[in-house]
């Protein structure tokens, strides 16, 4: 049970990361963001990024084995990238709209994929 909820809370806190980092770049399809300045897009990406940490620490901090959790530091670093850029990757694509899925990116992820495994594997 605390895979799951350190997962869904990552999912979670990652989707608050994807627009406080890059949602600021579409502020020019939304009217009344449009002229926001500088300073404006990073207050507003501080306040979505609050969020981001409302949900990542206790993430980390159920998952954490030293905390009763089922993962090492390590493989949580592991989970928290390919979560990060699944959901980056399903904004880019279905909500920003500005990029398409190529071959590259999934011969990338199948990459991550290995990278999870070899992080996972008991050697």
């Amino acid at each position: 049970m605390k895979s799951f909820a350190t997962i869904a809370l990552l999912l979670i806190s990652n989707l608050f990361m994807t627009f406080a980092w890059y949602g600021h770049l579409q502020f020019k399809k939304i009217s009344w963001l449009h002229g926001l300045g500088l300073v404006g897009a990073i207050l507003i990406s501080w306040g979505l990024a609050f969020f981001e940490y409302v949900f990542q620490v206790p993430a980390n901090r159920i998952g954490f084995e030293e905390n009763g959790g089922p993962f090492s530091l390590f493989q949580l670093k592991v989970i928290q990238e390919v979560v990060s850029l699944t959901v980056f990757t399903l904004c880019a694509v279905f909500i920003f709209k500005t990029d398409k899925l190529a071959w590259n990116h999934l011969v990338g992820f199948a990459l991550l994929v290995a990278a999870v495994y070899v992080i996972f594997k008991k050697w």
